[in-house]
């Protein structure tokens, strides 16, 4: 439990496919909108959650499965976009979220997020993307590199480098070791290398042709100084996704959250309330 801004924030967890599944929360009957993560967990949304909790909005950001503080395990199979995105609809029915739902997601959760929106398995009313994959921007060399010999163990390291660059200014030792601590369990770090095995840029350069053809309201925030998911992707989808905004986030990496939390809980705020 943290305070931020006037509003308590939750970690509570609710059963899905039999598992424990954890999730941060705030406010309580608003209009709910779903928080996605991908290679990292829920705790990237942690600075904004206030924020739309005080705009009377009910942010429920989760951990995939095997990830986080979730129970369970990723495989290969079931790590991949199409599966991520069944599973989430079944969170959001064991919750009984009313529909439809706005969505938010950042990196691989962004590509889950684009399969739901695509594929209309959750009536998503408005979708936000926070530096997300796109196109074909993803994997990263970093994530790819443990489809090719890296080993569990490898994990743990590889994740405080890659957190400890994404922070940028924001980096501090307790925060590099909150954002590290779920890989310290090895069931998690499997669950991880499995979703890296699974990444493949072919689900979100398949969705491209719904993306356009969709008339829901898209928002586009990006940290500017991102290396791989890099700002020129934002603004390609900007140019050819109809009804999409692009807000540039200055001197923030991939991990924006943490550098601009005031800016991107306003932006996000304003889109999910217009």
């Amino acid at each position: 439990m943290r305070e931020t801004t006037e509003t308590t924030v939750l970690r509570t967890e609710v059963q899905v496919d039999g598992e424990p599944t954890s999730y941060l929360t705030a406010g309580h009957d608003g209009p709910p909108v779903l928080l996605l993560h991908g290679t990292y967990w829920s705790r990237v949304w942690l600075p904004v959650l206030g924020h739309l909790a005080d705009a009377g909005l009910r942010p429920l950001a989760v951990d995939l499965p095997g990830l986080g503080r979730s129970g369970g395990r990723l495989t290969p199979e079931t790590a991949t976009v199409p599966a991520l995105a069944d599973w989430v609809t079944r969170f959001a029915s064991a919750l009984h979220l009313p529909r439809p739902v706005a969505v938010a997601g950042h990196d691989i959760g962004g590509a889950i997020a684009q399969h739901l929106l695509a594929h209309d398995l959750l009536e998503v009313s408005r979708l936000a993307l926070v530096n997300s994959v796109l196109y074909d921007s993803w994997p990263a060399p970093h994530v790819a590199r443990f489809r090719e010999g890296d080993t569990a163990e490898d994990v743990l390291a590889a994740r405080r480098q890659a957190v400890t660059r994404v922070l940028g200014s924001a980096a501090t030792e307790p925060l590099i070791a909150d954002y590290v601590a779920p890989w310290t369990d090895g069931r998690v770090r499997r669950s991880w290398m499995a979703l890296a095995a699974a990444a493949d840029n072919r689900y979100t350069l398949d969705l491209v042709p719904a993306l356009r053809r969709s008339t829901t309201p898209k928002l586009l925030i990006w940290g500017e100084d991102d290396l791989h998911e890099k700002v020129e992707y934002a603004e390609r989808f900007a140019s050819e996704i109809p009804h999409t905004s692009l807000v540039r986030i200055p001197h923030a990496d991939h991990i924006p959250t943490e550098n601009a939390p005031t800016d991107i809980g306003r932006a996000l705020t304003d889109f999910f309330t217009a």
